[in-house]
């Protein structure tokens, strides 16, 4: 006898299951609000018939550019229930690079909070078929306001519709775009299947029970408060979401609310640990802390594992799939790793000629397995050229990072063979401030380098030849830092400019940006 007709219910279903089961149990704590589950699903269904009355189908790329708040969680995972693909956009990036990401994805709605309305123009977009803004308060041109729009009474046709809607694994649940400033960046696309599998993983990997209450800090765009908003749907848990990071607030809402969990970046977890607030605030709730986004620096990390009173598990990983975590119990004398692969992922590393280095041979991390991207959204290119095949035939995920594997198989990460750089936890691409920068007359060459910052982690520093000398070289370089700044991203800004005769080359052209840092090592103190 068969008592299951189908697998594992995907996210939307379940969520729709623990909105009847737990009912009055808080899902969303945010701002004195307090959505109990019953609520939560009952607000997703009716944002999911807006959606569908206003003609989006399943598919259909939904972007949401808005700030963290209720209105937010009910379009991303609104967009899930009506089957449609949910797109959610760095709020911090460029007009033009928003523009840009809207057209590359397709988007056939796009959804904002009122201060980004004037960041994209919809003559410029005539594929989108929806534009809603909230705090509107009446309807605008093609704008539509959100609260009248997602209050609409939905017909009883509509509402059966998005009961019986029927949601494919492989169908895309959500695309998050890496960083962008100019050009198109990729879309990294996860399925509804392998989203849930990685909803799991974090779950289980990250110490999450029904119990927990989540705080939730950071942008709900980035894929660091996915890990925190899927593992605590998965559970049943509370998840409580901040506007904005401050710590004195945020050590104040995990005594209040008794959080448990929380996923977090370095730069939150260096600000927290130096709070004036820290040693009298009382963390006795906490369980399980994740901090990832970019290395976190030795003496950071001792404090963190001692000082926070729970598990703190150090997390590797890409938007694109590849997870490792350090389990706290094991950090002692391996600090300076990021563990193990979770289960059900596997990885390699690679020499220059892509063969598989011996155990404590540096190489670049590839990696397969479950929880691995879909792909880049229209990127052929892009796949190709992150994909390695074994001799098996068997596809692996390339990083561009370089690690070594100690005796025991704990992953050590040793240099980045992209330029990337890791700054307060987002990723930021030098060619993208690089192709904004060469605009102005002074620019000649122009090369960004990341170097360490004490507050970021690593910041932007641009090293430029200019095409004449100017009369004062500081004058010039201060002015042109604030021409890039004024048309950069407020993540992709540069800390500093130094002028340089040349940059160095190889025998090919290729500027050697790993010598730059050297050259360049004393502006840290700077531009801390």
């Amino acid at each position: 006898m068969a008592y299951f007709d189908a697998p594992c219910p995907l996210l939307p279903d379940l969520i729709d299951r623990q909105s009847r089961w737990l009912g009055e149990k808080p899902a969303l704590i945010c701002d004195g609000l307090r959505w109990s589950w019953q609520e939560f699903g009952a607000r997703l269904r009716g944002f999911a018939a807006a959606l569908a009355q206003s003609g989006i189908e399943p598919g259909d790329r939904v972007v949401v550019i808005m700030d963290n708040g209720a209105p937010m969680l009910e379009a991303l995972f609104g967009t899930l229930r009506a089957a449609a693909c949910v797109v959610p956009l760095n709020v911090s990036v460029a007009p033009a690079a928003l523009a840009a990401m809207v057209e590359d994805c397709g988007a056939r709605a796009v959804i904002v909070s009122g201060k980004y309305r004037a960041a994209l123009d919809p003559s410029h977009h005539p594929g989108v078929k929806l534009w809603v803004s909230a705090e509107l308060g009446s309807s605008d041109g093609p704008w539509l306001d959100f609260d009248a729009w997602r209050h609409r009474p939905p017909s009883a046709e509509l509402t059966r519709y998005i009961e019986q809607l029927v949601i494919a694994p492989d169908s895309a649940c959500n695309i998050i775009y890496s960083s962008g400033t100019t050009g198109i960046p990729k879309g990294i696309v996860h399925d509804h299947q392998r989203r849930m599998d990685w909803a799991r993983s974090m779950a289980l990997a990250l110490r999450y029970d029904s119990r927990a209450v989540t705080l939730c800090p950071i942008g709900l765009y980035s894929n660091i408060s996915w890990v925190s908003m899927l593992s605590t749907f998965v559970v049943g848990g509370t998840l409580v979401v901040e506007r904005h990071f401050d710590p004195a607030k945020t050590l104040a809402t995990i005594a209040r609310e008794r959080v448990t969990h929380g996923s977090l970046v370095p730069i939150i977890v260096q600000r927290l640990l130096e709070s004036a607030d820290f040693s009298h605030t009382d963390l006795s709730s906490l369980n399980a802390l994740m901090c990832c986004g970019s290395p976190l620096p030795l003496p950071l990390k001792r404090r963190a594992l001692s000082d926070f009173g729970c598990a703190f598990i150090e997390l590797y990983g890409l938007t694109e799939g590849v997870i490792t975590t350090l389990e706290p119990e094991e950090a002692a004398g391996r600090e300076m790793s990021v563990g193990k692969p979770l289960p059900g992922t596997e990885i390699l590393l690679l020499d220059d000629e892509d063969r598989p280095v011996v155990r404590g041979a540096s190489g670049e991390i590839v990696s397969r397995g479950h929880i691995t991207m879909t792909g880049y959204f229209n990127r052929p290119d892009a796949n190709a050229e992150s994909s390695w095949r074994d001799s098996a035939g068997r596809l692996w995920l390339r990083t561009g990072d370089i690690g070594r594997l100690d005796d025991e198989g704990y992953l050590y990460i040793v240099d980045r063979k992209k330029d990337m750089i890791l700054s307060g936890g987002q990723n930021v691409y030098p060619a993208d401030i690089e192709a904004v920068a060469v605009n102005h007359p002074l620019v000649a060459e122009i090369a960004v380098i990341g170097l360490k910052s004490q507050r970021w982690g690593e910041t932007p520093v641009a090293i430029v030849v200019p095409r004449s000398t100017p009369a004062s070289a500081d004058a010039a370089a201060e002015e042109l830092r604030e021409w890039i700044n004024a048309r950069v991203g407020k993540q992709q800004r540069v800390a500093g400019v130094a002028l340089t005769n040349a940059l160095p080359r190889n025998p090919n052209g290729k500027i050697l940006k790993r010598e730059l840092r050297k050259t360049y090592a004393h502006l840290e103190a700077s531009v801390a």
